[in-house]
């Protein structure tokens, strides 16, 4: 039997080092990869979009919002609240249909786009929607994620706006491989917009609670959840519950499986970006979503409510000031 092989110096951690962290210049995307400038066009696959195939400033230089969500029937919906909100006539047009893979719907100054499930579908979509917005010459755009997640000791349709960011192992940082490397890089939630959303919520929202807290971010849905009731499950329940606690005494409110890539990307990028979602179950009660698709319907619809204000508050300042 041979003994294990000594660790490679090649597999070393790298940690993001703060201090090349850039501010956004006059409101625009930073992009931190110089190989783009050497291609003649650029196709954002995952969207069915490229440079050569799409004017980008033209079709999308206004936009200020970009908004995320998993599925594509809520997005939709979104889209179409929107429409209302801002007395703007949504023509239902999917400008990824081709992609057979996202789906995403422009009303005026906002996109609504559907990220899928997890940290690898997300990462895929904020690559090329950064880079769309940044080939669109988009100023002061806000990023949002509007979803879902399970509560940590809160009612179902609380709805949470994430002020910290964390993953499985309660770290404040998106982990990645790269070169045979561990990277780090820290999911840092923008706190002037988490404020803002906050007093947003205090000050006009009354027909649902809304708090913030830490968010913890999995791999999965089921077991680094702490699940009982996947296909297969090794922990006890006495074990789930201690954990479920551990993750409450740490301040964590609900638990999804997008938060520190969303929060990490936002930041690396110099965008203002948030997480709002609402729980749908208290996970110290029980592990499945066992309510009617009809009261789930109208409980992911809160987060909706919230970004619509968000939207039409930031509008309203950005035509006083005519950016």
């Amino acid at each position: 039997m041979s003994l294990p092989q000594k660790q490679s110096s090649e597999t070393y951690e790298v940690t993001y080092d703060e201090s090349r962290q850039e501010l956004s210049k006059n409101g625009e995307v930073i992009i931190r990869n110089p190989h783009l400038n050497g291609l003649s066009s650029d196709v954002l696959y995952h969207l069915a979009i490229s440079t050569d195939t799409h004017d980008l400033p033209a079709l999308f230089g206004d936009v200020k919002f970009v908004c995320v969500g998993g599925t594509l029937k809520r997005m939709k919906q979104f889209a179409e609240y929107m429409a209302k909100e801002l007395d703007i006539q949504f023509d239902g047009k999917d400008w990824t249909a081709a992609s057979f893979r996202y789906s995403m719907f422009k009303v005026g100054p906002v996109l609504s786009v559907t990220h899928g499930m997890g940290i690898s579908s997300l990462s895929i979509l904020m690559h090329e929607i950064i880079k769309l917005v940044y080939y669109a010459k988009c100023k002061n755009v806000v990023f949002l994620r509007i979803g879902t997640s399970g509560g940590i000791g809160v009612e179902p349709g609380t709805v949470v706006i994430t002020d910290k960011a964390v993953d499985g192992l309660l770290r404040p940082y998106y982990e990645l491989y790269i070169l045979g490397k561990v990277v780090r890089r820290p999911s840092i939630c923008n706190k002037e917009l988490v404020e803002e959303l906050k007093s947003i919520a205090a000050q006009e929202i009354k027909d649902f609670p809304t708090i913030s807290g830490t968010t913890m971010c999995t791999l999965d849905f089921y077991e680094s959840q702490a699940r009982l009731d996947g296909a297969f499950c090794d922990l006890t329940a006495q074990q789930k519950i201690d954990f479920l606690n551990k993750l409450k005494d740490a301040n964590v409110v609900n638990i999804e499986m997008e938060a520190i890539t969303f929060a990490s990307m936002c930041h690396y990028t110099g965008i203002q970006g948030a997480i709002i979602c609402v729980t749908l179950v208290n996970r110290l009660l029980g592990d499945q979503v066992s309510a009617n698709k009809d009261y789930l319907y109208q409980l992911q619809t809160r987060p909706q409510i919230l970004a619509a204000k968000l939207i039409k508050k930031r509008l309203a300042l950005y035509k006083s000031q005519n950016i």
